[in-house]
């Protein structure tokens, strides 16, 4: 889906610039199918549409925080920080096979400069660790070195912490931890309740404001 940019600054710039039209910045969102644990070794639909997010900017993990007996979770129970560990750890898993292939090569490839093989050995190794890309200690010259690879563990990293609408305005206990454990990252949590904006996008546009 692709959708503009909400600015309030963009017509009155028109306006002075006496522009003929005006064309709002897009945001494009890549949905995925839901990873389940044992997704790199075919579990569920597997891992296969992770290549469709490969050259996004960043990764927008929407994490259940909210009870309902009439919605099952594939684990059985809901639990966001196991299943933001799940997640994590999958999409470890797939960098780890692309580092790997890209190293295989790299080191059979006589037009290789070394430096480029020293960095994807330090990702390798911090990957191997079941660490994210990201926390490996690459100077800024080797980030550029291993960024075609479009690492998925190096992107940030936005959680919506999807609560039911009772708890929109100040969350729960669910996304508090969802909140602390992307802090403790460096990454961004927000809150959102699929509820509310499904029951939102079937109103007009004034019902809706």
């Amino acid at each position: 889906g692709i959708v503009n940019v909400p600015d309030t600054r963009l017509p009155k710039l028109g306006e002075i610039n006496s522009s003929e039209k005006i064309i709002a910045a897009t945001m494009e969102f890549v949905d995925i199918a839901g990873i389940v644990k044992g997704a790199s070794e075919g579990e569920g639909l597997g891992n296969k549409f992770l290549s469709n997010i490969r050259n996004t900017d960043a990764i927008v993990h929407v994490v259940r925080c909210f009870e309902n007996d009439d919605i099952i979770h594939v684990d059985g129970s809901v639990d966001p920080l196991r299943d933001m560990e799940v997640i994590n750890l999958e999409l470890i898993l797939a960098d780890a096979e692309q580092v790997d292939k890209r190293l295989q090569k790299a080191k059979k490839d006589r037009k290789t400069a070394p430096e480029e093989i020293v960095a994807l050995e330090k990702v390798s190794a911090c990957l191997e660790a079941g660490k994210k890309a990201s926390e490996a200690s690459l100077s800024d010259e080797e980030k550029i070195l291993v960024k075609s690879l479009m690492l998925l563990t190096m992107k940030p990293v936005i959680y919506a912490a999807n609560v039911a609408d009772e708890d929109l305005a100040s969350g729960n206990d669910m996304s508090l931890k969802v909140f602390e454990a992307a802090s403790e990252e460096g990454n961004t949590a927000v809150l959102v309740s699929a509820q509310v904006e499904s029951e939102l996008a079937g109103l007009n546009s004034d019902a809706r404001a």
